[in-house]
């Protein structure tokens, strides 16, 4: 049986914020990694697609944004990966305290569209035939 024509979807700050974030390792090759995840003899990644949005530093980290697009330059050499652009949202928001003791001002940050982009893609590509197997934040 020949391999399963596979093609992965990450959300980008799922992946972040889920995995990477709280460890040493920020600096992820994505492809090594599925590669080391998803077994050759059943899968062959034909394609990558990363689903993020570039995000707005706040001031206490203003080379957040810089490292962001470093990152992101490194993932673009990746053979047959894509990245998928969405929107970075952040607003002043009025919240009450975790004591209870009043309310509080904030900035709530949101990343907006990588849902809708994912759902977009993994339909898209399945309607024209591009794998046999899709693969979701692994």
């Amino acid at each position: 049986m020949l391999p399963l024509r596979t093609y992965v979807y990450i959300d980008g700050f799922n992946f972040y914020y889920g995995q990477v974030k709280a460890s040493p390792y920020k600096w992820i090759n994505l492809d090594t990694l599925l590669r080391h995840y998803l077994d050759p003899a059943i899968n062959s990644i034909q394609y990558i697609k990363y689903f993020t949005a570039k995000i707005k530093p706040r001031s206490k980290d203003p080379n957040q944004l810089n490292r962001q697009l470093i990152y992101l330059r490194a993932l673009e050499t990746i053979p047959n990966f894509e990245i998928i652009y969405g929107h970075f949202l952040t607003h002043e928001v009025i919240m009450p305290r975790a004591d209870g003791k009043g309310m509080v001002k904030v900035i709530k940050t949101e990343e907006k569209k990588s849902d809708v982009n994912i759902a977009t893609h993994i339909i898209h590509d399945a309607y024209r035939d591009k794998y046999d197997l899709a693969v979701l934040d692994p």
